[in-house]
């Protein structure tokens, strides 16, 4: 696997699933654009970090993944600073949870917004890139959730189930144009978010960190065991691979057997 002179987009990267994406795509050689909330200044020196380890070119954009101008001037970012845009995961995502009476509109619109609307504006952006180039790879985050569904988290369901359907059309339109676009849903992955969960249980509990992680999955994951985010990186970068090259349109989960039940 080797992605050198291909350069990547990965939204919501300076943290979790996000971050572990970017360091296994620099890994192979692609230059990077890092997103997120963080400050230019806290943002630039994460880019530079990645671009030492790795030894490729990193940038950052700290593009509002609620605005469509923001997230087209961070396609135009990457064109312009690192040559061009191969490589587009939408991995930003945000969660609120109530009944579907008490969930707030304007949550609901955030979460749209960011979970889902994002990624088609960021595609509509990228694909002409791709298209010219002949060769693009786009991959988006979705979740166990854009496969089955759990209560007080509409919003939540309704994007990732609405991520599954655009990485299905997006491939339909594409599939002679070189370029791919699947999803991969992950289940519960172990990032700093979890740990507080974690953590809750372990205390309420009276539990070991290790008793209150299997209490947490294993209602949902007949593994017993988190998703790592450095597992899905992995696979993030195999399908930028040609040897994912005839896998386009598909919602890959990595869940510990969760959608399979």
């Amino acid at each position: 696997m080797n992605l050198s002179g291909k350069s990547a987009i990965v939204t919501g990267s300076t943290s979790g699933i996000g971050l572990a994406v970017a360091e296994a795509l620099a890994a192979q050689g692609s230059a990077v654009l890092l997103n997120g909330l963080e400050s230019q200044a806290d943002g630039d020196r994460m880019a530079a970090e990645l671009a030492e380890k790795h030894g490729v070119k990193a940038v950052f954009s700290p593009a509002d993944m609620q605005k469509p101008d923001e997230i087209n001037a961070m396609v135009e970012q990457a064109a312009r600073e690192l040559g061009s845009v191969d490589i587009l995961v939408n991995n930003a995502g945000i969660q609120y949870t109530a009944n579907v009476e008490d969930f707030p509109p304007e949550r609901w619109d955030a979460i749209i917004a960011v979970n889902l609307s994002s990624a088609f504006h960021a595609i509509h952006a990228a694909v002409p890139h791709m298209k010219r180039a002949g060769w693009g790879r786009i991959i988006n985050t979705a979740s166990a959730h854009g496969l089955v569904a759990s209560v007080q988290k509409a919003a939540y369901v309704s994007a990732k189930h609405g991520i599954v359907g655009l990485t299905k059309v997006v491939a339909l339109e594409n599939a002679d144009q070189g370029v791919t676009c699947n999803a991969i849903c992950p289940g519960w992955v172990e990032t700093p978010l979890i740990q507080k969960q974690i953590d809750k249980i372990a205390e309420e509990q009276g539990l070991s960190n290790e008793d209150a992680k299997v209490e947490l999955v294993r209602h949902k994951q007949p593994s017993r065991q988190f998703v790592q985010p450095e597992q899905i990186g992995a696979l993030a970068a195999f399908l930028c691979s040609d040897a994912a090259s005839q896998i386009t349109g598909a919602s890959l989960p990595v869940d510990g057997g969760w959608t399979a039940q």
